[in-house]
């Protein structure tokens, strides 16, 4: 099995990888249960109090609940506005990795040369790591928020646990962080690497070159043709010297 088959089969793991780590991420948008805290009215009654960043629900032991969408968005606090933004930062950036990848994949042939290729698939490496670290900062400040108001003694309103979207969110995060790293190591080797270039032989004067076969060709022509002219030129001068002597001899004779 050679490197360029390897190389293809850890992408293709890798995009499945950060596929399942989006849909993760985006799953916990509309799961309920951010946050939730029971409290027991009487021996029989209990209700579950529970939120996302979204809305805030409540619900009793006889299984009714309600939900109650935030009534103004400029009301919320900063903190609630960050983790808004970072994680559909997050869900824009893995889908456009999404679609980078697969055009930039060994398996699909859709780009052009590989170094273009690998170039485009670190570009979408870099889009899902970027993602992953977005999603990862707001689930971590979120759950941090919850569990800071836990356990502080001073807090006296209503204290809420860490639900099941916090933990689906940090999963979903680190899947697309792994995915991403992995595809930016492999692809930005290939893309970026450094190649063996040409150069003039005159800008390594310090350094002898040994000519190929097409150059020790090229040069014994020359040799031949240089003694064919030379060869050629010695015959044109021995000729006009004979004629030269023939010349004065005839002149000589004459007088």
């Amino acid at each position: 099995m050679g490197y360029r088959t390897v190389v293809m089969y850890i992408e293709i793991g890798c995009f499945v990888v950060c596929v399942a780590g989006w849909i993760l991420v985006c799953s916990t948008q509309p799961t309920e249960i951010w946050t939730w805290s029971e409290v027991g009215s009487i021996v029989l009654t209990t209700s579950n109090y529970f939120s996302n960043l979204w809305k805030d629900c409540i619900s009793d032991s006889t299984g009714v609940s309600d939900c109650k969408g935030i009534p103004s968005l400029l009301a919320l606090n900063w903190d609630i506005h960050m983790c808004r933004a970072l994680i559909i930062i997050s869900i824009i950036l893995a889908f456009f990795g999404s679609i980078l990848v697969l055009v930039g994949m060994k398996c699909t042939k859709i780009g052009g040369s590989e170094r273009t290729n690998a170039k485009v698939t670190f570009a979408g490496g870099m889009n899902y790591l970027i993602g992953g670290l977005c999603a990862m900062v707001a689930f971590s400040y979120y759950g941090n928020k919850i569990r800071s108001e836990f356990d502080d003694p001073t807090y006296n309103e209503q204290k809420f646990e860490i639900g099941v979207g916090v933990f689906i969110g940090w999963g979903g995060s680190s899947l697309l962080i792994t995915g991403g790293l992995i595809y930016s190591i492999l692809a930005g080797r290939e893309a970026f690497g450094s190649r063996p270039e040409k150069y003039a032989a005159s800008q390594f004067p310090g350094y002898t070159f040994l000519p190929s076969r097409k150059s020790y060709a090229s040069s014994a022509r020359t040799e031949i043709t240089h003694t064919r002219n030379s060869m050629v030129s010695s015959d044109n001068s021995s000729i006009s010297t004979i004629s030269n002597t023939t010349r004065r001899t005839a002149s000589n004779v004459y007088v």
